[in-house]
């Protein structure tokens, strides 16, 4: 298996990644759809642990999209069976909520695979989660982030590692879990969904990128790839950053030093905000909030009031910025 390139590097990745993150007796899970990626990081996962005595056990989620897919997720975990997992568990959840079908399908399988990690890691943290995203696909997501403007945390992708999502294959390509596969003698399932030009990674793959190779020479996916890598180090360093500079502006009350956060540059104020208002008990903010809470700090004349998600409101007095809950006669400007 390993004289072709492509196994080796799955497995490299693969052996990589689990020497450096969890310990040597926390379970794994490995999460697996049948598909190329999935198998071949079933596959790496299982010689990479091999006589380490880590648990590893393998998942399907059977999303019910399609007709037969319960047979599809049983199908699945007997080729994870046959491949060496004594440990397979099919996951059946059910697709709905908002953001459409892809979203919601996301949403559903994350959701299955955190409560199962969580369920083998008992009474620690939820153990680490494989997942078999590659460099296509952080080509894909940087793309998506580019044309939806929603700035550097969307172009730098997704991180190998956020707990409990582990991502060993962002370094290797498509072809060479395909090239995994044939080497161990699997034929990978093909997702209809992986077809459909209904979906925009979809297009993104068969139209986007090979039309951007041709342009630009080739090696596209590639680059797209190393850009996510350098701008995920640069917000590291930024993160890094802000947390000081939280922890200096921060008074022993909760509030802030509105003039000494609105010395530091935007980037740190938006991230030294954004990082306050979560401990605070806020929801995810959106562009506009963040916006006008920087104003609220950098200005005196800035909104004194700003409502953001989570029932609550930031108010300016003085030099103080302090998060209250929402009153309903509040108004912000």
């Amino acid at each position: 298996m390993l004289q072709d390139p492509g196994p080796a590097a799955v497995l490299a990745a693969v052996r990589s990644f689990v020497a450096r993150h969890g310990a040597p007796d926390q379970p794994l899970v490995v999460a697996c759809s049948g598909g190329a990626d999935s198998l071949a990081l079933a596959l790496a996962a299982r010689s990479a642990l091999a006589g380490t005595g880590r648990p590893v056990l393998a998942a399907t989620v059977d999303h019910g999209l399609q007709a037969g897919s319960a047979d599809r997720a049983a199908a699945t975990a007997d080729e994870l069976a046959g491949i060496g997992y004594q440990q397979v568990r099919v996951l059946t959840v059910q697709v709905s909520g908002s953001g459409g079908l892809e979203a919601a399908a996301r949403r559903a399988r994350y959701g299955a695979l955190r409560q199962l990690a969580e369920r083998v890691a008992r009474p620690g943290p939820p153990c680490p989660v494989l997942l078999a995203h590659t460099a296509d696909d952080q080509a894909e997501t940087v793309l998506l982030g580019l044309a939806r403007g929603s700035g550097p945390r969307s172009i730098a992708g997704m991180r190998p590692w956020r707990p409990p999502w582990g991502r060993p294959l962002l370094g290797v390509t498509r072809a060479d879990t395909e090239a995994t596969c044939r080497a161990a003698g699997l034929t990978p399932w093909d997702d209809p969904h992986n077809i459909d030009p209904a979906f925009t990674r979809v297009r993104l793959r068969r139209e986007v990128l090979p039309l951007l190779d041709e342009v630009l020479g080739g090696g596209v996916r590639g680059a797209l790839a190393r850009t996510a890598g350098l701008m995920a180090q640069d917000l590291d360093a930024l993160d890094e950053l802000a947390r000081a500079v939280l922890a200096g502006v921060t008074a022993p009350d909760g509030s802030l030093d509105a003039p000494a956060l609105a010395a530091q540059p935007a980037a740190i104020i938006g991230r030294v905000l954004r990082d306050w208002a979560a401990a605070g008990g806020a929801r995810p903010l959106g562009h506009q909030q963040l916006t006008r809470m920087v104003a609220q700090v950098r200005d005196r004349a800035g909104p004194p009031q700003v409502r953001i998600s989570g029932g609550l409101d930031v108010v300016r007095t003085g030099d103080v910025v302090r998060l209250q809950p929402s009153r309903p006669a509040a108004i912000g400007r």
